[in-house]
């Protein structure tokens, strides 16, 4: 019996994907948190909350991107080519974070500059990221397995709105670490913050379902029209269960579970776009079976990455194991 490989694949590069959005997801997001907190102690302990672990997040784009390019190398003559200038902007904004982190903490009268640094290219990067995953949702022109659309067809109101999307997203899951990371008069800052960001968030995900629906007709047949409605359902459902959830553990004083019910919520939103696109890899047409490599080269890879992979998944567990507990005032763990 063969194996179906692209399944396989697909299911791999989709779990490292939404690694990534998890863990680089609340990162950003207190990139995103930054202007609501002038004091420098407070900014302080924010950086050093995700100082141990903010290159280690970002190890999961490379595998996705490095997944993609030997499972699925279609994708990278459609993907890439309708996305240039939103894919390379989120690379510059990453390389200004990161060095954010880097020189602010050695900086003295240019600490706000790289404050700055640290807030706008956080924010470049999550709006990127929207911006190529409505680009992907609304649909690529292709022929013959190209891209044949023009430069900017990425750029269109609904993809926008999904960049915004995705930096409430990010601000929210940044906004449940902090609760769960800190104390005193910034973590009760932060439970009201994220009393905010929870009804921005439903606001946004009820908005770009709704446009979804009636703005996308592929999506919205298979949404209502192709008999996968059972599969959709809980999603809406378990969402709010969530929010509520989210609303009442602040209210009760919870430190773990805001997040934990914000990465729940991100990964119904996950599973929601995963079954409107499914067989698809890149919307409206190629599968994850056309866009393959060759039987060969994925069974090569694979091998390589059910090496590789434990690794990296043992070595992540281990440094949030390292450097669990609570940060305070004072207390610096970046050097």
């Amino acid at each position: 019996m063969q194996i179906d490989l692209p399944v396989i694949w697909a299911a791999i590069i989709g779990l490292g994907v939404f690694i990534y959005v998890m863990l680089d997801g609340f990162d950003l997001g207190i990139g995103l948190l930054f202007p609501f907190f002038e004091a420098r102690g407070d900014r302080d302990v924010m950086i050093e909350t995700i100082a141990p672990v903010w290159d280690g997040n970002e190890t999961f784009l490379v595998l996705g991107g490095a997944g993609l390019y030997g499972a699925f190398p279609v994708v990278y003559s459609t993907l890439l080519p309708a996305n240039y200038l939103p894919l390379i902007l989120m690379l510059v904004g990453l390389i200004f974070r990161g060095a954010a982190f880097e020189l602010r903490a050695k900086a003295t009268r240019t600490r706000h500059a790289w404050d700055l640094a640290f807030t706008c290219g956080s924010a470049l990067a999550a709006l990127c990221q929207g911006i190529v995953l409505g680009s992907l949702l609304q649909g690529i022109r292709i022929v013959d397995h190209r891209f044949a659309g023009g430069p900017f067809d990425w750029l269109s109101p609904f993809s926008l709105f999904c960049g915004i999307g995705v930096l409430v997203t990010y601000a929210t899951l940044g906004c449940g670490w902090l609760i769960l990371k800190t104390e005193g008069d910034l973590q009760r800052s932060m439970r009201s913050l994220m009393r905010v960001l929870v009804w921005l968030l439903l606001g946004m995900i009820g908005a770009i379902s709704l446009w979804t629906t009636m703005g996308l007709p592929a999506v919205a047949h298979r949404w209502f029209g192709a008999g996968d409605l059972r599969w959709f359902l809980p999603v809406p459902v378990l969402v709010l269960a969530c929010a509520w959830g989210i609303l009442r553990s602040i209210k009760q004083r919870h430190e773990a579970r805001p997040f934990v019910l914000a990465l729940v919520v991100c990964f119904l939103g996950y599973s929601g776009l995963l079954i409107s696109i499914w067989p698809n890899i890149v919307p409206p047409s190629l599968t994850i079976w056309e866009a393959s490599s060759s039987h060969a080269s994925q069974l090569f890879a694979l091998v390589g990455t059910a090496i590789v992979l434990p690794i990296i998944l043992v070595y992540n567990a281990m440094q949030y194991r390292v450097f669990k507990g609570k940060l305070r005032g004072g207390e610096s763990g970046y050097h």
